[in-house]
């Protein structure tokens, strides 16, 4: 026999019960936590170059940083959202190191602190020790990558996309969301600009598709887990797919790895490229463009076993751009310039490598 229990609306004065104890043990989030607060300590010094030694304290940036890497992990629509949420989630709580009674801080406050991250490349620097510690565990291949682009749509609308030098005209029917007819009118990046974020530039993804304003984001990916161990913003300029490409791979040896293979689309096999990576001595295993140079070093490795699987494993690089994008929210930057969409970019770059990281370090002590 049951008996029908009831609901006390009396509040309790006094708990002691802690966000903590409120996530499961085998919650991955604790995992990813322990991963990001061990790069956050090694980050210490540049924490404290980046804020004065007395005056009125501020949110510990190690806090700012980690409510950022939640925004990614957990799909938070904007830093307004994440402060609401701050308030009654308790795992974001735990995440941040917050008692039950500490006070949320306000929406501003991030881009209060932005310009400071920004100037100090803490972003950057987070991301690369996150990168650092998979390869201490073994994770990721010091010889075999990937190489890929993608649009990343600007904070922007086609309706801010106007002629270069242009003065304004009368104020708009509607102030918030005029009337703008371009019909007829070619618009290019020669000739037309953005007046909500100038460095945005109109592109499109292939024929056939719509032109729209956005950047270009380029990931380097390593091809045994399929983490990623490089990522650049750029203007989206028609160049910056190889050119990007050529500097995330100059940039590997620097870093500690010793790259034998890069793997890419038929794109990648165009100009110079493929005979750049040549120079660099590495092997571009890289999709041969029918339409390319009979020439081109690309063909020179195409029948080989080693340019076949670095073709089926060049796939994974898809999974990378298909988190960020829907998961992470990087289908379409938040904010305006290159330079705080690259921010960006690196913090959920770094989210989806500790997502990663964390799945595989409980797979392997389960084994």
């Amino acid at each position: 026999m049951v008996v029908r229990g009831h609901v006390d609306p009396q509040a309790a004065l006094f708990t002691t019960v802690s966000p903590e104890k409120r996530v499961p043990k085998d919650h991955p989030i604790r995992t990813i936590k322990d991963l990001a607060d061990e790069q956050l300590l090694e980050l210490s010094t540049v924490f404290r170059e980046m804020y004065a030694s007395s005056g009125r304290c501020s949110i510990p940036p190690e806090r700012l940083l980690k409510a950022q890497l939640l925004i990614a992990l957990y799909s938070v629509r904007s830093e307004r959202q994440f402060c609401e949420r701050l308030d009654y989630d308790l795992l974001f709580r735990f995440f941040l190191d917050m008692n039950l009674d500490d006070e949320s801080w306000d929406a501003s406050t991030f881009a209060k602190n932005r310009d400071r991250l920004m100037k100090h490349d803490v972003a950057r620097l987070f991301f690369e020790g996150v990168v650092r510690r998979a390869k201490g565990l073994d994770l990721i291949s010091r010889e075999h990558f990937t190489v890929d682009g993608t649009l990343i749509e600007a904070w922007a609308s086609m309706k801010s996309f106007r002629r270069k030098g242009e003065k304004p005209k009368e104020p708009p029917d509607d102030p918030g969301n005029p009337t703008v007819n371009f019909r007829g009118e070619k618009r290019s990046n020669k000739t037309h600009e953005s007046t909500t974020d100038p460095e945005a530039k109109l592109a499109r993804k292939g024929d056939g598709k719509e032109s729209k304003l956005a950047y270009s984001a380029h990931v380097l990916m390593e091809n045994r887990n399929g983490l990623c161990v490089d990522i650049r913003v750029a203007q989206a300029n028609g160049f910056a797919e190889r050119e990007e490409a050529l500097a995330m791979t100059r940039r590997l040896r620097r870093r500690g790895f010793d790259p034998k293979t890069l793997a890419g689309d038929k794109g990648y096999d165009k100009s110079s490229f493929p005979d750049d990576i040549v120079d660099l001595g590495i092997e571009p295993h890289i999709a041969v463009n029918a339409h390319g140079s009979k020439t081109s070093a690309a063909r020179r490795f195409a029948n080989s076993a080693a340019y076949a699987m670095s073709q089926r494993v060049r796939k994974k690089v898809e999974e990378i751009f298909g988190w960020m994008k829907t998961v992470g929210g990087f289908r379409r930057t938040r904010f305006k310039g290159q330079e705080r969409t690259a921010t960006w970019g690196f913090i959920v770059a770094a989210a989806h490598n500790l997502l990663r990281i964390s799945r595989m370090v409980v797979s392997e002590a389960a084994v």
